[in-house]
């Protein structure tokens, strides 16, 4: 795979994460009218079972069946690669299958046992159960198809399970909200399977086609005597995916210790129990998310570099797996300082546009340091799967959710703090997964940080946010208008931030050159007309 065709798949995956979010906020908004406040309540009941069950099913096996294909892929053992995918579909087509029976069976004792407090929630759950079963079964298509690194399937599968999910939710909640409010949340949750189904179509497709490709070749490498047993291909599929699984397990955990800790410790620092509510929401549901939002690009990275380091590494080309991470970590740097900077000083601004919630500034403009931090531990997360060590980054993310603990309980009860106490707490726990991590990235790969190049993305994000700075006041004062400000102060700043890179040789001819689609022709004109030159 050339640095181009990476940051293709990078560039797709991550345009398809944009769509996808796009849709979901937009399903939100139009199916909380639909049901209200009680309706979303009574779907929200039930899904965190159902991904629970995802996390149990199937959660890590897309990254253990994308590492073990790239491996056989890169030593040109076709078969062996197809062996990997068929011995994964029938375990997970087992697991999908228990599981999802499990939660249809199982509804009602969830209820009568009072897991789930309110009965109505019965038609959601089992609405749910056979969504398990499809989405476990896409997710070895996934696995394999990204294993061959071909990123594509992924973003167009993503992109046609939200919108079948979401217009099955739309269509199954209005049809059935005549019966009553409950039967309406079960037919939401219907959009699951149909999303699901969708987007294993697809997939299909592109795996037929990616066989038909390889029909013709034929592996002379590895003999059938030579091939590993069925039992130790399960057993590696199992010992790499469990740590991962585990970390998506430990995600709701580790939320539901904020939930239990962050609003209490307001409440000591003087709150209400409304306005501990309410703060909690502004950390929650607000500051988060746009966090999220912001390294979506990095989040496609990493699933990009799982298949290309395990490529490299595997053929114990150590050259390549350290120019692949450095490409990487450079390209986080690229993306993730001025993406900080515009978060930090647009807080209040952003917080008003999205969500009327000015007030919810405080804690996003602490967390915009987490955009960093986060593209960081996402991409060297990307990089130690890719080498096989999936454990490393689930342990690291267990320490760090100590001092995450550590910290809420001790900073978000200063009142001097409060919630900006709690968002400081999620900083350092992103932080010291990061470090943990880029340092276990270091001692299998010999990578160190360029710090020049480091430093030309601080100074160009520097002279960017002095512009949005000066953008924004100057705008707002002559247009008197929120959003337009910000909307200019994000484009004029972006703009300078590339220019500078330009000037100061923070990006070269190459770099533009390996954008999709315009790069050549942009490359070409830039140097035309003097601003930059290639490395030698």
């Amino acid at each position: 795979m050339t640095q181009s065709q990476f940051l293709r798949g990078t560039l797709i995956l991550a345009a398809a994460g944009m769509v996808v979010k796009v849709i979901g906020s937009l399903n939100w908004i139009i199916l909380s009218r639909v049901l209200g406040g009680e309706g979303i309540g009574l779907y929200q009941l039930a899904f965190p079972i159902y991904l629970l069950a995802l996390s149990v099913s199937s959660a890590g096996i897309p990254v253990a069946i994308s590492i073990m294909t790239a491996e056989k892929a890169a030593q040109g053992d076709y078969s062996g690669a197809k062996r990997i995918f068929r011995l994964s579909l029938i375990v997970l087509t087992i697991t999908g299958l228990i599981l999802s029976l499990a939660l249809f069976f199982g509804a009602d004792w969830l209820i009568s046992h009072r897991f789930i407090r309110d009965p109505r929630a019965y038609y959601s759950l089992i609405a749910l159960a056979p969504a398990i079963f499809f989405v476990t079964i896409l997710s070895s298509f996934r696995g394999y198809l990204q294993g061959w690194q071909i990123m594509t399937p992924t973003a167009v599968s993503q992109i046609l399970e939200q919108l079948f999910r979401v217009g099955a939710m739309l269509f199954f909640a209005s049809l059935l909200l005549p019966k009553g409010l409950e039967y309406a949340a079960g037919g939401a949750s219907l959009g699951a399977g149909f999303g699901a189904v969708a987007a294993l179509a697809v997939l299909i497709y592109y795996y037929l086609r990616l066989n038909r490709k390889l029909k013709n070749k034929t592996n002379n490498l590895i003999q059938a005597n030579q091939q590993e047993s069925s039992y130790e291909v399960i057993r590696r599929i199992m010992k790499l995916a469990l740590p991962v699984s585990l970390s998506s397990i430990m995600l709701p955990i580790v939320a539901n210790f904020d939930l239990f800790i962050v609003p209490a410790r307001l409440e000591t620092a003087g709150y209400s129990v409304e306005q501990a509510t309410e703060l909690f929401g502004y950390l929650t549901g607000m500051a988060i998310p746009l966090v999220n939002l912001f390294t979506i690009l990095t989040a496609s990275l990493a699933t990009s570099l799982v298949p290309a380091i395990s490529e490299a590494y595997s053929l114990g080309d150590r050259a390549r797996t350290y120019q692949r991470t450095a490409a990487a970590i450079r390209l986080t740097n690229l993306v993730t300082i001025p993406g900080a900077i515009i978060l930090w000083l647009l807080a209040e601004p952003i917080a008003t546009l999205i969500y009327h919630a000015p007030r919810a500034g405080a804690p996003i403009g602490v967390l915009a340091a987490g955009v960093f931090l986060l593209g960081i531990h996402q991409v060297s997360t990307g990089i130690l799967q890719g080498m096989g060590r999936t454990s490393i980054p689930v342990v690291n993310m267990g320490i760090a959710a100590i001092v995450k603990v550590t910290l809420n309980w001790t900073l978000t009860a200063i009142p001097e703090l409060g919630i900006k106490g709690a968002a400081w707490a999620t900083v350092f726990d992103i932080g010291v997964a990061a470090i943990l991590n880029m340092y276990f990235v270091r001692k299998y790969t010999n990578f160190t940080i360029d710090l020049v190049s480091l430093s030309k993305s601080i100074v160009a994000a520097s002279i960017m946010g002095i512009c949005i700075f000066g953008v924004y006041q100057a705008v707002l004062q002559a247009a008197q208008s929120n959003g337009i400000a910000a909307a200019s102060a994000v484009f004029i700043g972006s703009v300078v931030y590339v220019f500078v890179l330009v000037l100061i040789g923070g990006i070269d001819e190459r770099d533009i050159q390996r954008i999709p689609v315009i790069g050549t022709k942009l490359g070409q004109f830039i140097r035309m007309i003097g601003l930059i030159k290639n490395r030698d």
